[in-house]
Parts: C-alpha cells; sequence; structure tokens
C-alpha cells in the first residue's frame, strides 16, 4: 500500500491526523542527517501497528511531502 505524507517538522507534539487522501504527521525531530524521516517511519509504524522495517520511502527524501510504501 502506497500512503501520501505532509511532514511538520520541530513540533512540539507528536501527531498524526488523516486529511482527505493524505496524513498529516507531525516529528519533534530536526530534518538533519535523516532523523525526521526515522521519526515519520517510527510514527507511522506505531500508528498501523507494524515493525518499522515494513516502511519505506519512496520519494521525497528532502521534501515534507513525502510517498511511503507500506507492506502489510
Amino acid at each position: 500500500m502506497k500512503i501520501f505524507v505532509k511532514v511538520n517538522v520541530n513540533a512540539k507534539k507528536e501527531k498524526i491526523s488523516k486529511n482527505g487522501s493524505y496524513f498529516k504527521v507531525s516529528v519533534k525531530e530536526e530534518p538533519v542527517r535523516g532523523k525526521a524521516n526515522k521519526a515519520v517511519i517510527k510514527i507511522l509504524a506505531n500508528h498501523f501497528n507494524i515493525s518499522s522495517s515494513k516502511i519505506k520511502i519512496i520519494s521525497g527524501f528532502k521534501s515534507k511531502e513525502k510517498i511511503l510504501k507500506i507492506n502489510i
């Protein structure tokens, strides 16, 4: 399954919300050395109750808008 994600970095609180066809993910991490990307994967893994190794970023590594592939 592929999902579209818009990321908000340096947030005060981590959260996930679904807005239409995409997920909005807020993480506390800075967008430095992949920290924010790892945090996005971790929070989505907890949300879907799966291992973080089943989630891969396939597009948007350096963008706030990402496409992720989830293997369920």
